[in-house]
């Protein structure tokens, strides 16, 4: 069976291509987002956590940082990215050191934080970006537009396709 590519997957894929290409971002920076996020999130609910064990409110630990009551809950969420001296701050503030911030934090090579798509995609993303000739890159683009329709095509009349 053919996988499933959307139109809309492909131009993405053709757009990171360019600009990784161009020198605009690097496919690193591309992923780097997803995992950032997530550690965010971990240690945003560490710091809640401990919050809550020492019985403080947002509101005090937002004045006892130095922020408004938004932004903690913010850093708590995950939504806003903690520098390195705001972290150092919430934990002298909390009474814990940095690395409590981070137990529990699974590392990438214990659980990737990307599916097998989303890295078939990347490598697709790469090498894409590492053909020099723009016919071949066009040419590639079509053939994938074209299975791309043949598949949805299959999808919409119930037909298993191979």
């Amino acid at each position: 069976m053919m996988p499933r590519w959307g139109i809309g997957l492909m131009d993405s894929i053709v757009e990171i291509a360019e600009q990784f290409r161009q020198g605009e971002a690097g496919i690193a920076e591309v992923v780097s987002t997803q995992r950032a996020n997530a550690a965010d999130k971990h240690v945003g609910a560490r710091i809640r956590e401990r919050r809550t064990m020492l019985g403080l409110s947002q509101q005090q630990l937002a004045k006892m940082i130095g922020v408004t009551y938004q932004q903690a809950h913010k850093y708590e969420r995950g939504l806003n990215r903690i520098s390195a001296g705001r972290l150092y701050g919430i934990a002298q503030v909390l009474g814990v050191p940095i690395s409590w911030f981070f137990e529990g934090l699974k590392s990438e090579t214990t659980d990737p934080s990307m599916s097998q798509r989303q890295r078939m995609c990347l490598e697709l993303a790469r090498n894409f970006a590492l053909i020099d000739n723009d016919k071949h890159q066009e040419a590639l683009s079509q053939m994938a537009r074209a299975l791309a329709a043949q598949a949805q095509a299959v999808a919409r009349s119930g037909v298993a396709g191979e």
